[in-house]
Order: structure tokens, then C-alpha cells, then sequence
């Protein structure tokens, strides 16, 4: 799914990380009471009513320190954020009411024509509505107190966000155009094999690290079915990310993988695994996409007739959160194994549509469950009263169970296991559902 942005913006001090948190539900920001605290921009996924979408904390907006090289990036992150919305919340501080600081902000975001919610944070007082009516002045029509640190009006502003948003899903239907993203580390080869599945040279290849800026969406008709093949620029680092356009390329690679069926995560044979490949394997991971693993350069490889199992092994160790990925040792230079990788794709396009009926997927559960051990505490054992699939596109099921906190991760490992083991979901993570029945 191609979720909606929305950029946090405002001063320095404002409390633009505690909103972050509160939308997201957990403390990935840094929170302090000193001004500056969060420099770059940090990323999130928020849910509200059954809709997901993006979030931005950026740092905060300091036009009157333009002569400090750390403001002035700051800047040009928060204008990169403003740049990739498709909402701006303007933060304010109720307290101070607004300052210089604040009118210069707001000149910024009405040239950029995207729509704007004034928070007025630091509320404590919901019955005093005068105190949100000077902060008309800013010139925008939507304004909302709240108070992030307790919570209150966080509501209605979730409410409106979600009614502003544009959600599109483009995914959930097999006869649409099937998106494949190709991720990883820079300089593994990723336009190369775009070039190879394509036959012919439709995007620059570089040996320099980071040639792909942007995320290059390229058509192609295979076995009849239509595919997006979605070239993204390499994701280093964060340490290693200096460079402002280099950022905005990261925060778009992130979103062609959130709008993926399937993402091949492109491995490079001749440095071996890398901490950031299990990063980006991860993001391909938690969004819900399906993968295939390609070791590129598997020529330069020195090979043995143990190297091939070694390696797989090696990956299945490294990436265990995923053990439903298949594996390609290709190298795009030679167009070795290269013919593999669409008919993979089809077929694992398939698998995500999959739909078991209820009757069947009990059935093999409880079989599976005869001799096995459920478990319990304080004496109240694990009932499963019966499992159900209630989306595709990934495979989902809802457990309905006596109590879901009985529910451990290995008891859903091994019905995952179970449903590979009788319905297969090729190359597709399966995601589940806890109820108490």
C-alpha cells in the first residue's frame, strides 16, 4: 500500500517529538526540553480507525539562525520532509502564543500549496476556547489545540487527518500492474539487473556508490501478466547519509517499498552479509511484502562444491526472520540465473492472493495440534477455538482464542509452519491476528 505522508513542522521547543510519539504509540523520538534535540528527520507509520499512513518528525525550524551550519541543515531536511508530504501539521506552542519565529514559518508553508493543520499544543484549559483565536493570525483556516503529553484533542486531530489524506491502495488485486521493488545497499548491482530483466540498457549503471537519486518506475508485460519493476536508490547507512537529496532518496526507496507486492533484495556475493542488508531485508519484511533474495556477483565468487550451501545457510542464518525467501545466485554482469527471477515473481504474486476456507484451515490446525503440547499459566491452558483468514495480499488469519495473552511467539511459529507446511504462501509472510473468543 502507497501510504499517505504527514510532516510534523514548527519551532524548536514546540513539542513536535511528543506529537510524533503520541501518533505512533511508542517513545522513538527523543524528548527533552531543550530546543534542537531532533535534527534529522524521523520516521513512523501511525494507525488511526483502521487507516495507516506515514509520519515525519522533522527538526525544528530556526529562520533566525540561518549562519549555523547544523540550522541550515536542519532546514533543508524539514523542506525535504514539506517537499514529500501530503499534510503538514503546523505545530505552535499555546503557552507562548506566537512569536516572530512562528510568522516566518507559516510565509514557508503557505507558498507551499500543500494543505496545513495549526496544532496548538501545550492546551491545558479545553474549555477556554480563546485561547487557540489568536492563533488565526497565522493565516490558515484549521486549528487544533491539543496537549501531547496527556493526550487530550489528539482525537479529533486523527479524525481530520484521516479525512484530509489521500489513501490509495494499489495493491490487493492480482490482475492489477504487479509493483517489484529492487532494494539494497548502493553499488550491489540493483540497475544492472533492472537492465538485465529488461533486456536492453534503460537505466544508468555506475560503478560510484549512489547513482540511482531517484525511484524509477519501469513497465514491463510478462506471460501476460503486467509488472512494475521499481528501480530505488541504494539505502546506506544513517551515519552515512550526509547529503539532503541523498535522504529524500531513502525516504522514497521506503515508500516504493510500502507500495510493493514484492521486493528483491539484491545482495552483493562479494562482500558477504552486511548488518545494513538485514536493515533493508527488515523494511521489506515489516511491510508486508514478499521477497526473493539475489546474490549478485556471484562471479567474482571463488567457488567450491560446498560454496553455494554455505552461503545459503549463511543467509538463513543472518535473516531468519525470514525463511519463507527464496533464494537466486545471479550475476547481472553475465546473465547468469537471470531468466529465474520473473517466473519467481509470478508465482509468488499468486501466492499472496491466495483464500483458504475456514471449514479446511480448522481442520488442518487441530490436526496438527493433536500431539502438541498448548500452553498454559496459573493453571489456564491455550484454547484454540478456531482460526480464520481475513485478508490476502498478505495472507492474514485471525486466532480466536480463550486468552490472548497465552499466546507465545512459538506457538504462532508453529502455525505458521503448519500452513506452509499444507497451503504453502510461497516467498509470502504470513501476518496474525490474536482474539479472545
Amino acid at each position: 500500500m502507497n501510504l499517505p505522508v504527514v510532516a510534523i513542522v514548527g519551532r524548536p521547543n514546540v513539542g513536535k517529538s511528543s506529537l510524533f510519539n503520541r501518533f505512533i504509540g511508542n517513545k522513538t523520538a527523543i524528548v527533552a526540553d531543550v530546543p534542537g534535540v531532533t535534527r534529522d528527520r524521523i520516521f513512523g507509520k501511525s494507525n488511526w480507525n483502521g487507516k495507516d499512513f506515514n509520519i515525519i518528525d522533522t527538526g525544528g525550524l530556526d529562520i533566525f539562525s540561518k549562519d549555523d551550519d547544523l540550522v541550515l541543515q536542519v532546514i533543508e531536511q524539514v523542506n525535504l520532509a514539506i517537499l514529500e508530504a501530503d499534510l503538514i501539521l503546523f505545530v505552535v506552542d499555546g503557552k507562548e502564543g506566537i512569536v516572530p519565529m512562528d510568522l516566518e514559518v507559516a510565509n514557508i508553508l503557505r507558498k507551499t500549496k500543500k494543505k496545513v493543520l495549526v496544532v496548538v499544543n501545550k492546551i491545558d484549559n479545553f474549555d477556554k476556547n480563546s485561547d487557540i483565536f489568536p492563533f488565526y493570525d497565522l493565516g490558515f483556516e484549521l486549528i487544533f489545540p491539543v496537549s501531547s503529553i496527556h493526550g487530550m484533542g489528539i482525537g479529533d486531530l486523527l479524525d481530520k487527518i484521516i479525512a484530509l489524506l489521500p489513501f490509495k491502495d494499489t495493491k490487493g488485486n492480482l490482475e492489477e500492474s504487479i509493483a517489484v521493488s529492487i532494494i539494497g545497499r548502493p553499488n550491489v548491482g540493483k540497475s544492472s539487473i533492472l537492465n538485465a530483466l529488461l533486456n536492453e540498457e534503460r537505466v544508468i549503471v555506475s560503478d560510484i556508490p549512489g547513482t540511482t537519486r531517484d525511484c524509477i518506475d519501469t513497465f514491463l508485460s510478462y506471460e501476460g501478466k503486467n509488472l512494475t519493476l521499481i528501480d530505488t536508490a541504494g539505502i546506506r547507512k544513517k551515519a552515512k547519509v550526509n547529503e539532503g537529496i541523498e535522504k529524500y532518496s531513502v525516504i522514497r526507496s521506503i515508500r516504493a517499498i510500502n507500495r510493493s507486492l514484492i521486493c528483491l533484495i539484491v545482495l552483493d556475493a562479494s562482500q558477504g552479509i552486511l548488518e545494513q542488508d538485514k536493515k533493508i531485508a527488515g523494511l521489506a519484511h515489516e511491510a508486508g511484502c514478499s521477497s526473493i533474495f539475489l546474490v549478485n556477483k556471484w562471479d567474482l565468487v571463488v567457488k567450491n562444491e560446498r560454496t553455494t550451501a554455505e552461503f545459503e545457510k549463511n543467509i538463513k542464518s543472518h535473516f531468519s526472520f525470514m525463511s519463507y525467501a527464496p533464494i537466486i545466485f545471479i550475476s547481472a554482469k553475465y546473465n547468469l540465473r537471470i531468466h529465474k527471477i520473473l517466473p519467481e515473481i509470478l508465482k509468488i504474486a499468486a501466492e499472496r492472493f491466495k483464500r483458504i476456507d475456514t471449514s479446511i484451515l480448522n481442520q488442518v490446525i487441530q490436526e496438527g495440534l493433536y500431539n502438541v503440547p498448548l500452553p498454559s499459566k496459573k493453571g489456564i491452558k491455550l484454547q484454540l477455538k478456531y482460526i480464520t483468514q481475513t485478508a490476502i495480499d498478505p495472507p492474514t488469519f485471525s486466532l480466536f482464542v480463550n486468552n490472548p495473552e497465552l499466546v507465545h511467539f512459538s506457538y504462532l511459529r508453529f502455525i505458521e509452519n503448519r500452513l506452509r507446511q499444507a497451503f504453502l504462501f510461497y516467498a509470502t509472510p504470513i501476518l496474525f491476528a490474536i482474539k479472545k473468543k
